[in-house]
């Protein structure tokens, strides 16, 4: 897979089984994909949640334009089984098969082993333990922990109570990327600022719950932060409901999340989805599909921060001056961003 070609501030970017689904025409018959069949499962939010499966959507409609393949979605409903849907693609012979989300890594790798003759990709797998690489099976993953060290350098700069703010969806090895290179960046330029984190819930259903991220923002702008990040999908609605309530600003994820709430989004930390799907199915159209995991970071333009007109009220010149510094140093290895946090 090449790496993804996004810009360093802001990446631009009913057949259901279960849940809702859609089947999407591809291009004209001279397209140089015109038979591949791409099937993508959603994960819980769905293409609508103007985020990670809205990014993923984006990549898959761009492929669908651009290559001329046919493209056939599946959103599962809250709880849904992702296997059916996975299976229900591969049975059917399509050449690639995209699950979005680290829950589906599991089932894509038994799947994976039982259609040996299609390929699969899941955003944001991470292989079991013990297993090695499937050759019909290709990662998509970031280094999140990177862009999240420079939103937590903005955050540092820009707080004014010396307090910021994290939401999570769960406690697992991929969100805590998202704290540790947070923290890391609020530490780095406001040594003595304190990062309050909170988590959703133990399960999927962390990513979809915006009452319960407007509860934990509430609580953490009562404990005098000022400016919360979030990673935590639909839940992180309720951050942003919590910023217009009070007044305060947060920092979205994934997408460009500033028309979410243009009052109060003084960035987002946003992730190369879209590049990512369009470039595997594009390596599937060109027949050099690359199996293993494919890590995207600052210095492959994967992942990056939002700094436009839209935002210039909110996030000064000199900040994002002093976030590109930090980014250049992370890309030149003079700075080494943390994965974890204890």
């Amino acid at each position: 897979m090449r790496p993804a070609t996004t810009i360093w501030g802001l990446l631009a970017i009913n057949a259901a089984l279960i849940g809702v689904g859609a089947i999407v025409a591809g291009g004209g018959d001279g397209a140089a994909g015109s038979g591949k069949k791409i099937g993508l499962v959603f994960d819980i939010g769905g293409k609508n949640d103007e985020s990670f499966n809205t990014s993923a959507w984006h990549g898959l409609e761009k492929a669908k334009d651009e290559l001329g393949v046919q493209v056939e979605f599946i959103e599962p409903s809250e709880g849904a089984d992702r296997e059916s849907a996975l299976r229900s693609l591969a049975a059917r012979g399509f050449d690639l098969v995209i699950g979005v989300g680290y829950l589906f890594g599991p089932t894509l790798e038994r799947l994976a082993q039982q259609f040996p003759d299609v390929k699969f990709a899941g955003i944001d797998y991470s292989p079991t333990a013990g297993v090695g690489v499937i050759p019909n099976l290709a990662g998509l993953a970031f280094r999140e922990n990177e862009g999240s060290y420079l939103v937590g350098a903005i955050a540092g700069l820009e707080t004014r109570t010396k307090v910021v703010g994290f939401v999570g969806a769960l406690r697992n090895p991929l969100i805590v990327k998202f704290e540790a290179g947070y923290r890391a960046g609020v530490a780095k330029v406001c040594p003595d600022c304190r990062v309050d984190a909170a988590y959703a819930g133990t399960d999927g259903r962390a990513f979809s719950d915006p009452t319960k991220g407007a509860e934990m923002a509430a609580a953490q702008f009562d404990d005098g932060a000022d400016i919360i990040f979030h990673a935590a999908g639909k839940t992180g609605d309720g951050v942003f409901a919590a910023a217009k309530q009070r007044g305060e600003r947060a920092i979205g994820v994934d997408l460009d999340q500033y028309p979410r709430a243009p009052c109060c989004v003084v960035t987002s930390m946003v992730k190369g989805v879209d590049v990512a799907v369009f470039d595997v199915i594009q390596d599937v159209v060109d027949g050099r599909f690359s199996p293993g995991v494919h890590e995207l970071g600052l210095a492959d333009k994967g992942v990056g921060f939002v700094a436009n007109e839209q935002n210039r009220r909110l996030l000064p010149l000199e900040v994002v001056r002093q976030a590109e510094a930090l980014r250049d140093d992370i890309v030149a290895g003079r700075i080494t961003v943390p994965k974890t946090y204890p």
